[in-house]
């Protein structure tokens, strides 16, 4: 565990001195010396150790007085594994805070879906990141300002407001005192296409913006894009020209993401209603594909039992597919109970076709929303082509999800949500626990019951009984979900390989 890691100077200085990008978003160096803060992989001259500081988040830096290097650009690495693997009350207003949700209900809000006080929130994030979470969402601001500079052709006046800004006056402080640039210098930087507009999105459909994201290596897409695309619900999703696509349920309006695996970053393109959903959108992309874990401490734990070494030693980097939409996962994963992975696709567009929204695809074959729960709370149990038992158990679910008895999301409290799951009819360990670790994103859930992991289990020499692999996959945690990603995989499925 790396959690207060910017606390361990030696280690860090050693991280700087040797450019290590496994570190990236672990931790900032802010340069006494020159005032800018950087990556630990910056490839400029590493400074005196003397002149270091280091700071646990981008926020804290600017905070700090710190302008963000021009170099490294720090404020577009990849974000902290530790919002990944924890479910305390810090990960959880992280995730929330990455959702947008300060900027579009305040911090009383953040508060009040946690449970906590607004001063307990800021005191936890102040003492753990050294910025509370006005100041968090301002950096987040800044970058998705950058990104709308640099990547389209838009007037800074829409840029100011699609970014959260209150003012254009706020704005453009913000980015002169996070990038030591006016906004218009900023977009000055960029290589230009002969159109006059920034050289990145000239080749993409009006509306579209083209974006990098970035990751930590090493990183299998495998099974990553190939469980997406396996199991994409026509009309949502589905693999086109080499790029995942689906459409995206937004705050402000919806969108159409497309995402292409590359060596070093995912190509994404948005397109959106609203540009103020731009870095909802990102976030949520960045967390289905899984891009802000730590594949190098996940490996390392898991090449300690002899019977997965091999495993991950043929494949390292393997991510969890999750999802963009945790309520969508949930009734997915009800549809999928024992029916193979064609029936539960059919299951699923059947109810896309009767209650989703429409959508516009000029690109592709998109053409609806994935319902909400509460068009799906009215639709009448005789028309689902299942049996009876099942009927319940989903319109249980959609109900208990529409009136807000049942809350899926980015602050879910991983173990209180897999008790509420659990009382549900037709709910077992199974359903779950897939649904915590593909929608709320918990990395130890572990799947002994599913017949594809005892089926591994048996051909590796594993224990095969739910109990005793259990007992045998304690030695893999916190990262039992990844152990399954691995167990999967030697399986002959097309969800563990990328679509051609």
């Amino acid at each position: 565990m790396r959690n207060g890691m910017h606390t361990d100077r030696e280690r860090c200085v050693r991280a700087v001195q040797s450019k290590d990008a496994r570190f990236d978003g672990w931790f900032f160096t802010a340069v006494l010396t020159t005032r800018i803060y950087c990556r630990p992989s910056c490839p400029a001259v590493p400074p005196k150790p003397e002149n270091m500081t280091f700071h646990p988040s981008a926020a804290a830096c600017q905070q700090a007085g710190f302008r963000a290097c021009k170099r490294c650009r720090p404020d577009a690495s990849p974000g902290s594994p530790q919002w990944n693997h924890r479910a305390d009350l810090v990960a959880r207003a992280m995730r929330l805070i990455s959702d947008g949700v300060v900027d579009r209900e305040g911090v009383p809000s953040l508060a009040a879906r946690l449970g906590y006080s607004t001063r307990q929130i800021e005191r936890q994030l102040l003492a753990e990141l050294g910025a509370g979470p006005l100041a968090l969402a301002r950096a987040q601001r800044a970058q998705t300002a950058r990104l709308l500079i640099e990547t389209t052709a838009l007037p800074m006046s829409r840029i100011a407001f699609a970014a959260g800004f209150s003012s254009i006056r706020t704005f453009n402080d913000t980015v002169r005192e996070v990038f030591a640039l006016a906004p218009g210098d900023l977009r000055a930087r960029v290589p230009r296409s002969t159109g006059g507009r920034p050289a990145g999105p000239a080749a993409s459909p009006p509306g579209a913006l083209t974006l990098r994201l970035p990751f930590r290596t090493p990183l299998n897409p495998d099974n990553l894009f190939g469980h997406l695309a396996a199991t994409a619900v026509p009309g949502v999703e589905e693999w086109r020209d080499g790029a995942f696509r689906r459409t995206l349920r937004l705050p402000y309006g919806h969108g159409i993401a497309a995402l292409t695996p590359r060596p070093d970053h995912i190509g994404c393109r948005l397109t959106l209603s609203d540009l103020r959903d731009l870095p909802v959108a990102i976030s949520r992309c960045r967390r289905m594909l899984d891009l802000d874990a730590d594949p190098v401490a996940v490996d390392e734990q898991l090449r300690t039992d002899p019977a997965l070494a091999p495993l991950v030693d043929k494949a390292p980097g393997r991510r969890v597919p999750r999802t963009v939409d945790e309520a969508e996962f949930a009734v997915r994963a009800v549809l999928g109970q024992q029916v193979s992975t064609a029936a539960a696709r059919t299951h699923a567009a059947r109810l896309v076709t009767a209650h989703g929204e429409p959508v516009g695809d000029p690109e592709g074959g998109l053409t609806h929303l994935f319902p909400e729960p509460a068009a799906l709370a009215a639709l009448d149990p005789e028309s689902l082509a299942m049996p009876r038992t099942r009927r319940t158990t989903l319109t249980t679910l959609v109900r208990r999800l529409a009136d807000g008895e049942l809350r899926l999301g980015a602050d879910s409290d991983w173990q209180h949500t897999r008790a509420q799951l659990l009382d549900l009819p037709g709910f077992g360990p199974w359903t779950a626990d897939v649904v915590a670790m593909r929608a709320l994103g918990d990395p130890d859930a572990f799947l002994p019951t599913d017949l594809g992991i005892r089926r591994a289990a048996r051909a590796l020499g594993l224990p095969s009984t739910p109990a005793a692999l259990t007992a045998r996959a304690s030695a893999w945690r916190p990262w039992r979900a990844y152990a399954v990603q691995y167990l999967w995989a030697t399986d002959s499925h097309p969800i563990n390989f990328l679509p051609v």
